[in-house]
């Protein structure tokens, strides 16, 4: 495996740049002074980002694309028989996954603070990042989303310490070197790497032994499957959650009318600073109060913590307002599982809106397949749910599941469902029944996205 601390002057070529994660590593990469080339299936909004900073990315994979590299970096979404991974190999070019990568650039840091969990990371993580910086404390960061007071999802700041999200999928975070390890929540994914939850649950455990001896786990202690695995690690640990009992805590919560919560932080039941959150939900609270128990054990005060937090606007594609069309505000989250549409949705429900409209892009086979009963009832309370196309990803169609069946189940469980496959057919079906005053939230971790910026360039339908 090629050294990073040798790559000075030579050329890192990266499959799939345009990918949150992959474009913002290559930041770090240029302050190394590596020149970097990259390749992406499709052009995007960080592709063009990239090109502007004169990164030349080749769009389409092709095995001349590694000609002349001296060294590949890849995500666990790349298969090895991806035409340029497999030239690499026939070539000798020394190949590196992109959590090694991170892992590599955090070496030596005295304090590494990764976040890990099902659901909430990269808000958690973005958190962390803009309340350090507000502190004072100069870290790096490099999370997988955009947040508008880092300019994107990195942060090059000082080497001794670094702010990283985490993730499980394929086991990418046993790559990393925390010496606080953040455990959000353990509530199951990627059932296509993992056999069951049993082994999901480990892969927290053997992330928590990642950690340093003298490192601390940070816990939601509301969850029993995230505090067993931070007692069993022999670390110290910090838990966090709606209980007096926990370490870190919330005093006095409140909501206004549009699910924005209001609260003090206890430290082991001493209130410490309020905090008033500009992003709505309860998962939020706990998002809020991981973050703090982090910054704090970073050595940020927390006053400046309370403050950055209700200063906090959350980051692109997580409850993001995209636009406002025939009097309709759409919104966008990029919650991919059912647990996480049911949140996003209980968000939706507490805005001001005539009819919650809700549409589902299912994620990958195998997390539908697995996680089929859940898919059923998890958009209940929005008014209609409309359900496009499954969305492939890495997976190739087993021929037995689709959306209609995931359509026919929700009808079964008195859901006002319709399956719109294509995102065409989903905004005639939006324009031919919206109304103004009603509310459209689209969700999903693909290219669901994508429809909100196809209604937005449309505009009113009056314009069409």
């Amino acid at each position: 495996m090629a050294d990073i601390a040798q790559m000075t002057g030579k050329r890192a070529h990266m499959i799939g740049i345009g990918g949150s994660s992959m474009s913002g590593l290559v930041d770090f990469l240029l302050a190394r002074g590596i020149r970097v080339t990259g390749s992406d299936r499709d052009h995007s909004h960080h592709v063009e980002a990239l090109e502007a900073k004169g990164i030349p990315v080749a769009i389409g994979h092709r095995a001349e694309n590694v000609h002349g590299a001296d060294l590949v970096i890849f995500s666990a979404a790349i298969a090895p028989d991806n035409p340029e991974r497999a030239e690499a190999k026939r070539l000798g070019i020394p190949e590196m996954e992109r959590s090694v990568l991170l892992g590599e650039l955090m070496r030596g840091a005295d304090t590494a603070i990764c976040v890990s969990g099902t659901h909430g990371k990269t808000t958690t993580s973005g958190m962390i990042g803009q309340a350090l910086t507000d502190a004072g404390l100069d870290p790096c960061v490099h999370i997988g989303g955009e947040l508008d007071s880092l300019h994107g999802g990195t942060r090059l700041g000082r080497q001794s310490l670094f702010v990283a999200e985490a993730c499980e999928y394929h086991s990418s975070f046993l790559e990393l070197r925390p010496t606080v390890a953040v455990v959000l929540n353990v509530a199951g994914d990627h059932f296509d790497y993992y056999r069951d939850m049993d082994d999901y649950e480990q892969a927290f455990g053997d992330f928590l032994d990642r950690l340093t001896p003298d490192g601390t786990a940070v816990c939601w202690g509301e969850d029993a499957r995230a505090l067993r695995q931070a007692i069993r690690s022999g670390r110290r640990v910090v838990t966090f959650g709606w209980s007096r009992q926990n370490d870190v805590a919330p005093v006095g919560l409140s909501y206004d009318d549009e699910g924005h919560p209001r609260f003090q932080v206890a430290e082991r039941g001493v209130a410490q600073a309020e905090v008033a959150l500009k992003i709505c939900g309860e998962f939020t609270v706990l998002n809020a109060l991981a973050a703090y128990a982090a910054c704090r054990l970073a050595g940020a005060p927390a006053d400046r913590i309370a403050a950055s937090l209700s200063a906090f606007h959350g980051v692109h594609r997580r409850f993001e307002l995209t636009s406002v069309t025939d009097g309709v505000r759409l919104y966008h989250d990029y919650g991919h599982n059912p647990e996480e549409m049911r949140a996003a949705i209980s968000v939706a429900c507490r805005q001001k809106a005539n009819r919650v409209w809700a549409v589902m892009q299912p994620h990958t086979y195998s997390r539908v397949k697995r996680l089929f009963d859940d898919y059923l009832t998890c958009t209940q309370a929005a008014d209609v749910t409309l359900v496009t196309d499954i969305c492939a990803a890495r997976e190739k169609d087993p021929g037995d599941i689709n959306s209609q069946m995931l359509v026919d189940g929700m009808r079964a469980h008195g859901v006002n469902a319709v399956l719109t496959p294509t995102f065409d057919d989903t905004e005639r079906y939006l324009r031919a029944h919206w109304q103004p005053g009603d509310l459209v939230l689209t969700m999903g971790c693909g290219d669901i996205n994508l429809l909100n910026e196809q209604i937005a360039a449309h505009g009113d339908s009056a314009g069409n």
